[in-house]
């Protein structure tokens, strides 16, 4: 005999939660699922009304479900929000080229605004030349430093509030483990925070914090959207994928093993005797670092002088204390990098345009108005 939904107790159920255990049915799966997110939004304030939010969109599963999420929520309970398509071009051939042909469809399948950085436009490095030159074991420091900025750079150019990215529960309690083994006190204390400040201009924020990858698997399935799901042709490598794997042998045991590191990570606290880098900007790009000059900024050092590994050794500490002060070495030719203040000042100046010209638009005493042209008592207001 077929099991009834949990829930409704009315249809069959066709699924068993990974995060629960129910055993539910499609709508249902859906209500909760959906209904969850939007708890983590309201619990945690995420969101200001009439904020911009980019959506970091890689055209896989996480930032596809994320997409068509916060269309959805943003739409049945009224959030108030711009919503906009962000993504990254790492510059990865026959993987990434692809995946942004899906973020183009989830454009038009959404009718969501899309903006796309490259690595090649802001670094004048693409992925697949840096593999070139650095190898495939630290490739993915070089990728997670630069996309990090990338998508702040991003957000500059389109005057964002709020960045979303789809990291889930999975991906959380993989970062806590991962810190817990390199030591990084600094990083275990920011990693489990729901909205960090980004560049200290715009807020980025995990909606998806408590939500299961499987979950989110399923969610896309169901719902048939569109999404690209080949893993990245340079991350077999990554120390993440350990992680990974260590902690699908704990979900395999206990389920509630990701939320039980999550809420673990969330109730550890520093020493108050354990000093922590205070956070300054790069004297070079501008942008937040614990250091006079930024990871990102030491890294291209590295490829323009033909040693890639100078910001990826275990002395990178000293040289990006060597480097501070000093000009950079880069080639003549080589893609001017854009300094973070300028990339402020703009979208200071494009804020001030948009609310110049709702102003402009909620106001009746113009010379175009027909009011203000025959009614000088604006008695009775725009026609």
């Amino acid at each position: 005999m077929p099991r009834q939904c949990e829930i409704c107790q009315n249809s069959r159920a066709i699924l068993r939660r990974p995060k629960t255990g129910q055993s539910i049915c499609k709508e249902c799966f859906f209500y909760v699922f959906e209904t969850e997110v939007h708890n983590t939004v309201v619990d945690n304030k995420l969101f200001t009304r009439g904020d911009r939010v980019g959506i970091g969109a890689s055209g896989g599963k996480d930032s596809t479900v994320l997409a068509y999420v916060m269309k959805t929520l943003n739409e049945r309970y009224d959030y108030g929000l711009s919503l906009y398509l962000l993504s990254v071009d790492e510059g990865i051939s026959g993987y990434r080229d692809d995946s942004l042909e899906t973020v183009k469809r989830n454009k038009e399948q959404y009718g969501l605004p899309l903006l796309i950085v490259s690595y090649e436009q802001l670094y004048g490095w693409s992925m697949d030349s840096i593999v070139e030159a650095v190898g495939r074991k630290n490739n993915c420091t070089f990728c997670g430093v630069f996309r990090r900025q990338a998508l702040d750079r991003g957000a500059l150019m389109l005057d964002l509030d709020h960045i979303v990215t789809g990291h889930n529960a999975d991906d959380v309690a993989e970062t806590i483990l991962m810190n817990v083994f390199r030591g990084d006190i600094p990083r275990l204390g920011r990693c489990t925070e729901i909205a960090t400040a980004g560049d200290g201009y715009v807020v980025r924020s995990k909606p998806f914090k408590y939500a299961y990858e499987k979950e989110i698997v399923m969610y896309a399935y169901f719902k048939r959207l569109d999404y690209f799901s080949t893993e990245c042709t340079y991350s077999p490598n990554a120390y993440r994928g350990y992680a990974r794997e260590f902690l699908k042998d704990l979900e395999a045991v206990r389920p509630s093993a990701i939320l039980d590191i999550i809420h673990s990570g969330e109730a550890m606290q520093v020493a108050a005797d354990v000093q922590l880098p205070s956070l300054t900007t790069c004297e070079r790009c501008g942008y937040i670092s614990s250091n006079r000059v930024c990871k990102a900024c030491v890294l291209l050092e590295g490829l323009e002088r033909g040693m890639p590994k100078l910001g990826i050794a275990k002395t990178v500490k000293k040289t990006q204390e060597l480097l501070a002060g000093k000009p950079s070495t880069r080639k003549a030719d080589a893609v001017p990098i854009v300094h973070f203040e300028k990339l402020r000042e703009e979208a200071l100046a494009m804020r001030h345009q948009r609310m110049a010209a709702s102003d402009a638009s909620s106001s009746c005493h113009k010379a175009a108005c027909v009011c203000a042209a025959s009614e000088p008592d604006n008695t009775k207001g725009c026609l």
